[in-house]
Parts: structure tokens; C-alpha cells; sequence
């Protein structure tokens, strides 16, 4: 291959992997064309693309882009990216991947540019799961803030209405025990003369 070919296939892998920090990178050999168009094309409805990419100016691209890939670079690379995030991007691979596990093997996943296994990937939570999380932390300590502030306040507010109650049922309760004070009797008014 020569250097003016090289050089533009090296600009092309920049280009289809500008942005991209999540990545999968599998061996796929012995797949029929049948079956793989019918991947290509299940996984570009879902927002993932797929590409064979020559090892050596993968290396080099992913060098420069800052993708710190030791390993997986024997035999056949197939890379693949897209999806909201590398939970959503590996559960779809391994869906795949079990479906022709005779000819598709996982090499490796990519998560924001660090190299790490694929059953960690797997592992990881998807986007919306993440947030899920984070609300929940977040809702759960505000709930527990709201009722410690709420809590004694509660207390002394039913403490008082019992207290209010007892004095209420007393007073009618001591009236009604206690003799009514007699009427002023009126002297008769002095005769006239």
C-alpha cells in the first residue's frame, strides 16, 4: 500500500471516529454476507455503526486520538460504536455476538477512551440508568433532610393539640363538678310610708 493510499485511509478512520470514546472492537470471520448486512442494517436503525478497520492504522489513529488499546490487535478488527453509551453499545454486541458465536469473538471494549473487558462493560449502567441512580441519591438524602427538619416539628405540633384537648375536656368537666353559684337574692324593697 503506498503512502498517498495509507495517508487517506488513515484521514478516513479520523473522520468516521471523530468524537467517538466508546467503542467495542470484535474478530469477525466466517460470517456470510447474508447475515452480515442483516446486522449492519439492525444496528444502524439502533444508531451503531460497524467497520473493518486494517490493525496497524487503527493503532495509529486511536494513538492520536488518546485511546490507550494494549491489547486485541491480532487478527481481524472489527469495530463498533454508537448508542447512547458503552452499557447500551455492549448489551447490543452481546446480543449479537451470542447469536453467531461461532463467528464473532469480542475482543475488547473502549469506555471514554481507557481500555477495560467486555463483562465490565456489560457491567456498567446504561445513560438513563446512571441518572436513575443519581436521582435517587439525591431524592432519598432530600427526603431524609426534609424529614428531620419536619419531623420535630410534627412532634411538638401534636403534642400541643393533646395538651389543648385535656384543657378543653377539663374546663366542661369542672363546671359541671362544681356547684353554680347561687343567684343574688334581692331584698324586697322598703314600704312606703
Amino acid at each position: 500500500m503506498s503512502k498517498i493510499i495509507k495517508q487517506m485511509e488513515i484521514e478516513t478512520l479520523r473522520k468516521n471516529f471523530d468524537g467517538v470514546r466508546d467503542l467495542v472492537m470484535l474478530n469477525v470471520v466466517g460470517l456470510d454476507a447474508i447475515s452480515d448486512n442483516q446486522l449492519r442494517l439492525s444496528l444502524r436503525k439502533k444508531g451503531i455503526r460497524m467497520q473493518v478497520v486494517k490493525n496497524t492504522l487503527a493503532r495509529r489513529v486511536f494513538g492520536d486520538m488518546g485511546f490507550d488499546v494494549k491489547s486485541s490487535w491480532d487478527g481481524a478488527t472489527t469495530v463498533v460504536w454508537g448508542g447512547t453509551s458503552i452499557a447500551g453499545l455492549s448489551k447490543e454486541v452481546d446480543a449479537f455476538a451470542k447469536k453467531h458465536e461461532k463467528f464473532i469473538k469480542v475482543k475488547t471494549a473502549i469506555a471514554d477512551g481507557e481500555e477495560l473487558t467486555f463483562a465490565a462493560a456489560l457491567k456498567r449502567p446504561t445513560r438513563e440508568e446512571a441518572i436513575g441512580q443519581i436521582l435517587a441519591l439525591a431524592l432519598g438524602a432530600g427526603s431524609r433532610l426534609v424529614a428531620a427538619i419536619v419531623g420535630p416539628g410534627s412532634q411538638l405540633a401534636s403534642q400541643l393539640k393533646t395538651i389543648t384537648e385535656r384543657k378543653e375536656e377539663e374546663a366542661p368537666a369542672a363546671s359541671a363538678a362544681a356547684p353554680a353559684p347561687a343567684a343574688p337574692v334581692e331584698a324586697p324593697a322598703p314600704a312606703a310610708s
